[in-house]
This record gives structure tokens, C-alpha cells and sequence, in this order.
């Protein structure tokens, strides 16, 4: 009995490490969605410029997400999650105590290739130690995210309107750093007993593994990965400028995404519970999808209610098709390694795309001055992700 309840703590202990890391890796590029007018003006810079702030540590996530294997292997899965996140507390902090562009810019990259690396980590962890409930954990994970952008972007505004500061308003969120490293130190990762692979050890499960890179699953998985990165960035990012160029105040546009992030917390966690019990993938993809577009439709109007209301149902699909994007790699493969190469295929095409979809944005909006043409970007990005959504299909058993 004893042994059961000292496994049952360890395992509780070792989902909170994972939602207290998760928490990490997000604010350091959501804080800047709010203060992007504030930043550009104040440093005066193009949108082009300011949109690389949130594009580089996208794009890094991406690059870099081949490292995780790699630095696994050589440094071991504790010492290379701890080292990670201090570097995202690191690079946060020090945009307050270096207040500019180029730091801004170091920093990002910094926090990117940390990111890159964790991700693809804590998605193998999830399939070695929980194999049979990878979706609900999948949906922790996801929540931790969420927690973090939502918190990130509703609260940088009110900072800045407190201190007067963006740089105060953009590095507090490296307090969470701390909260990632002590949960995991706490959690004892290495000492974790894992039930259901006994005996195995890493080695011995990557006798046989696919390469990603020659399956055409893996490059649709990618692509809607990509699409649902730079569709969530994009929207994140560019939403409060949207809001503050149809009438509202910095506050009331960090509000309007803050709410739309915590609508995507609880689907964050909702979503894979429901697909356990209802599955269906490509039914839940095309109905989540589907509340994208008219949320983009509501965007696209003048009318700054129906701007709330599309903020609230575009936090279904950013909340719900993450998490499903995340575990498409876990169903597709039959061990931790081959779940580890096929998430950083996922992320490093997937990221990419996502990183380079705001900065053009940017670079529109620097040209046109119309943010009607990033609303039509919106779209696009949807009805690409419905047809992907058929190639992709349900899981086969």
C-alpha cells in the first residue's frame, strides 16, 4: 500500500512539474501582443521591426527543436529541462535590466531555442510515462500554456499602465521560472517508476523507429501544425492592435485578448477529456474550426461588441485545436522515441511557419496600414487547417 501511494504522489508530482514548466513557454512572447503600439513607439521602430519581437523566438522554436533528442542524449532529460527554463527566466529578466531593441531581440532568440528544446521533451515524457491517458495530460500540458498566455496578456497592460514601464511589464513573468525549476527538482523525474514500459529504457525503445521525414503523415501533421502555430501567434500578437484601431484602449484590448485566452484555458483541458470519451479527431477539428471562421467574421466588423463576442469564440479553436495538433504525433507512433523525432519534425516545420506568419503581417500592415487584410489572413489560415483536416482524418486503430 505504501509503495502504491509513494508511486501515486511521485506520478501527481510529475503532472504539476509538467503544467508548472508548461506556464514557461508562452509569456515571454504573449506579453508583447498588448504593448506592441507601446514598444513601437517608444523605440521607435516599423511594425516590421516590432513584429520580429514575437516572429525570432517563434521561428527559434522551430529551428531549434532538433536539439531535443540531441541534448537528451547527451546531458540527460533533468539537467536539459532545468537548464531551459532558467534560460527563459534568464532572458526574461533581462529585458528590465537592459531596456532595448537589441536586447529585446537577444532575449526572444534566447527564450526560443529554450522552448524549442523543452517542448518536444515534456511530449516524450508524456508518451513514455503515460501511454494510455497521453490525451488528457496532453490537455495539462496545454493548459499550462494557456495559463501563461492568458495571465501574460492580460496582465502586461495593466503593469505598464501601473508602472509606466513596458520593460517591468514584459520581464516579471520570469518569476515563473522559478516556479518550473522547483516543481521539477521536486518532482523527482528520475526516480519515476513507469508502470507501463518496466524495464525498458530509452535505448531499447528506438530500435525501431520511423523516420518522420519520409512519411507523408508526418508532412500533413506538420503543415497543420504550422498553421495552427502562426494562426495562434498571429492572433495573439496582432488582436490588441486590432482592438486599439477600432476604438479601444490599451487596457480594453489587453481585456479583449486576456478573455480570449481564458476561454482557450478551459478548452485547453476540456477538449482532450471529451475526445476520450467521443472520439472523432476530424469531427472535433472541423466543428472547432468552424467557430474560427465566424469568430474571424466578427473581427472583421466595426462593431466593437460583436469585437468581444468573436474574441470569446475564438478561443474555442485556439484552445481546442492545440492539444489535438499536439497529440497527433503521440497516436501516429509506438514509442517515446518515435513520439519524440515526429514532435520535432511537428515543431521545427510547424514553428517556422508560425514564426514567419506575424512578421508578415507586419510587413503588410507597414505597407497597406489596414489590419482589414490581417483579418483576411485570419481566414485563410482556417479554411486551410478544414482541408487539412480531411487529409489528416480520424485515428487509425
Amino acid at each position: 500500500m505504501n509503495s502504491i501511494s509513494l508511486t501515486t504522489k511521485k506520478t501527481m508530482l510529475l503532472i504539476f512539474a509538467i503544467f508548472a514548466v508548461s506556464i514557461n513557454m508562452r509569456p515571454a512572447i504573449t506579453s508583447i501582443g498588448p504593448l506592441l503600439d507601446t514598444i513601437r513607439v517608444q523605440l521607435s521602430l516599423t511594425n516590421a521591426q516590432v513584429s520580429l519581437l514575437t516572429a525570432l523566438p517563434v521561428i527559434c522554436m522551430g529551428v531549434f527543436a532538433s536539439l531535443a533528442p540531441v541534448l537528451n542524449r547527451r546531458f540527460g532529460l533533468n539537467a536539459t529541462m532545468v537548464f531551459m527554463v532558467a534560460v527563459i527566466g534568464v532572458m526574461t529578466a533581462l529585458r528590465e535590466f537592459v531596456p532595448t531593441y537589441t536586447m529585446l531581440l537577444v532575449s526572444s532568440i534566447g527564450v526560443g531555442v529554450a522552448i524549442a528544446v523543452t517542448g518536444p521533451l515534456l511530449s516524450a515524457m508524456i508518451k513514455q510515462n503515460f501511454p494510455h491517458r497521453a490525451g488528457p495530460i496532453i490537455g495539462i500540458y496545454s493548459f499550462g500554456l494557456g495559463a501563461g498566455a492568458t495571465a501574460s496578456t492580460g496582465l502586461s497592460a495593466y503593469f505598464y499602465e501601473m508602472t509606466g514601464s513596458y520593460s517591468f511589464a514584459l520581464s516579471i513573468w520570469a518569476v515563473l521560472a522559478l516556479v518550473g525549476i522547483a516543481a521539477w527538482l521536486v518532482s523527482g523525474t528520475d526516480q519515476l517508476v513507469v508502470h507501463q514500459q518496466q524495464g525498458a529504457s530509452w535505448k531499447e525503445s528506438s530500435k525501431a523507429v520511423r523516420s518522420p521525414w519520409k512519411n507523408s503523415k508526418a508532412w500533413l501533421i506538420l503543415l497543420f501544425f504550422g498553421l495552427q502555430s502562426a494562426g495562434f501567434f498571429s492572433i495573439v500578437i496582432w488582436l490588441a492592435p486590432i482592438a486599439i484601431e477600432k476604438g479601444m484602449t490599451l487596457v480594453q484590448a489587453g481585456t479583449l485578448v486576456s478573455l480570449m485566452t481564458a476561454v482557450q484555458i478551459i478548452l485547453n483541458i476540456t477538449i482532450p477529456l471529451m475526445m476520450e470519451r467521443y472520439p472523432g479527431r476530424k469531427m472535433w477539428l472541423l466543428f472547432i474550426l468552424s467557430i474560427g471562421l465566424v469568430a474571424v467574421m466578427l473581427f472583421w466588423t466595426d462593431n466593437l461588441p460583436l469585437l468581444w463576442v468573436g474574441a470569446l469564440l475564438m478561443g474555442v479553436p485556439l484552445g481546442g485545436i492545440f492539444p489535438i495538433a499536439l497529440v497527433l504525433p503521440l497516436d501516429e507512433t509506438a514509442n517515446a522515441v518515435e513520439t519524440n523525432s515526429w514532435t520535432a519534425m511537428m515543431q521545427t516545420g510547424g514553428y517556422i511557419i508560425g514564426g514567419i506568419f506575424p512578421l508578415v503581417i507586419g510587413v503588410l500592415y507597414d505597407a497597406t496600414g489596414n489590419h482589414q487584410v490581417t483579418i483576411a489572413l485570419f481566414g485563410l489560415l482556417f479554411l486551410g487547417m478544414i482541408v487539412l483536416a480531411f487529409f489528416i482524418g480520424d485515428k487509425e486503430e
